[in-house]
């Protein structure tokens, strides 16, 4: 077998391949056996027909046909292998040329990665916010604690913000009624924002037994985007009650014996979650500042797999009716072109990322091993609410083993960078984290979800 690489673009290849028949025995040979599965012919048990009587009673074509398709994806991933192409989604083949009994020909197009020159990161600074946890930050994160604890009473009174009421809604448009908005003895909180806009302003200050009427815009179902008239009626009133935050609270919620330790605990907690904060702030700097010092070549069609997925991503909750997606957007104050530049500019910026950390992983010689992938896999079933065999399987069902490997390495690509640059926050102080990054080769758990936003695998 020849082949031959031709560039046609920085990101896309013509691959050029000969075969001579005599390398294509292997692919008659299993094409006359299953052939001759199909085809019944008087005096042979199935599957034992000579492949001369095959020939004769059906003719050269449909074996050659057989061949032909069987032999070209091994071909191409031969010479794919042989030129070291490094390939992105999938070929658009063409036969260029087919003598039978002598040569078959053939060119396959396809995307590859594109050459990317990286900028020279030496030296590189940036800020993040100070991490400051004040005394109303951690009153706050109490309160939401006491109210894991809190009872509900009925009250006597109007509804106000915060009370819990059972209600029953329906609504209608145009006189229609709007079945998948109807419903009885919903429990809901008051200013949640769980249920349709406008039912806070409705509920509040209505008593038990009191109906109110408002209009209200729908956004999803058949009447999207349409303005419906909503019907609730308040059948009870319930304020939660919150436990006193003393230390016997502390010993109930808490393994700390008084409500001073728990409240220092939950500072801790706090202060935690800001450095994460800090973290993700320093990852997203140091992406920016790649991509913009950095050429990326979008491969054509990669891009366009990638807008296709999250079109359909976006529109699949509408049961891919354009026309109702189009309607929730205008409920939104979007439309339908504003929906596509947006997807456009985040397609190409996720194309562009992907690229220019796998380019980065190269460099480094960024691998994976067993631990941190098996990390990656808990780290996404626990996301799908899905065990992590349920979840292993599923990935291998759709391929996706292989892009849950690129996305840890692509991670770990990132944080290297992020490694190598002097963070500071806002009050001039140099930030240490080594704790989400680790140091040098390290590669701690944190990184893995404070990388992955950033190293989502596009479609492919």
């Amino acid at each position: 077998m020849k082949s031959t690489v031709e560039q046609l673009s920085p990101t896309r290849v013509k691959i050029n391949v000969e075969v001579p028949f005599d390398e294509l025995k292997p692919n008659f040979d299993a094409a006359y056996r299953k052939i001759a599965q199909q085809v019944r012919v008087p005096g042979f048990r199935p599957g034992k027909v000579p492949a001369r009587v095959l020939e004769s009673r059906i003719g050269r074509a449909p074996v050659l046909d057989e061949v032909v398709n069987e032999a070209i994806p091994a071909k191409y991933i031969e010479a794919v292998r042989a030129g070291e192409v490094r390939t992105l989604g999938q070929p658009e083949f063409e036969v260029t040329k087919l003598e039978d009994r002598e040569v078959l020909e053939f060119s396959a197009e396809v995307d590859v990665r594109p050459e990317i020159e990286l900028p020279d990161l030496a030296g590189l600074e940036i800020s993040v916010d100070d991490v400051e946890t004040t005394d109303e930050e951690v009153a706050e994160q109490l309160d939401e604690l006491r109210a894991r604890f809190g009872t509900l009473t009925g009250v006597e009174r109007a509804a106000q913000t915060g009370d819990f009421v059972s209600i029953d809604l329906s609504a209608s448009v145009d006189g229609t009624a709007v079945e998948e908005a109807s419903t009885t003895g919903l429990s809901y909180e008051i200013g949640s924002g769980q249920l349709v806009d406008g039912i806070d302003e409705a509920i509040v200050g209505a008593s038990a037994g009191e109906t109110k009427v408002f209009t209200t815009k729908l956004v999803a179902g058949e009447f999207a985007g349409q303005d419906a008239e909503v019907t609730v009626t308040v059948q009870s009133v319930k304020e939660r009650e919150l436990p006193e935050a003393d230390d016997e609270f502390a010993q109930l919620a808490s393994e700390f014996d008084t409500i001073d330790e728990l409240r220092e605990d939950l500072r801790t907690r706090l202060g935690r979650v800001k450095t994460m904060q800090q973290g993700v702030q320093a990852r997203d700097k140091v992406l920016e500042i790649l991509l913009e010092r950095t050429e990326v070549p979008l491969p054509e069609k990669v891009l366009e797999a990638e807008i296709e997925n999250r079109k359909h991503d976006a529109i699949h909750p509408f049961d891919h009716d354009e026309a109702q997606f189009a309607k929730a957007l205008e409920a939104e104050g979007r439309t339908l072109d504003e929906f596509d530049a947006e997807v456009k500019e985040e397609s190409e910026k996720a194309v562009r990322t992907q690229l220019l950390l796998d380019t980065i992983a190269d460099k480094e010689k960024t691998s994976v091993n067993d631990g941190e992938l098996t990390e990656r896999i808990i780290y996404q079933a626990q996301r799908f609410g899905v065990s992590p065999d349920e979840y292993v399987q599923r990935a291998q069902q759709s391929g996706q083993l292989t892009a849950i490997y690129a996305d840890v390495r692509r991670g770990k690509a990132l944080a290297s960078v992020v490694r190598g640059t002097t963070v500071k926050d806002e009050s001039g102080a140099e930030v240490d984290l080594t704790e989400l990054f680790g140091a040098d080769e390290e590669a701690p758990a944190e990184e893995t979800q404070v990388t992955e936003e950033a190293a989502a695998t596009p479609a492919e």
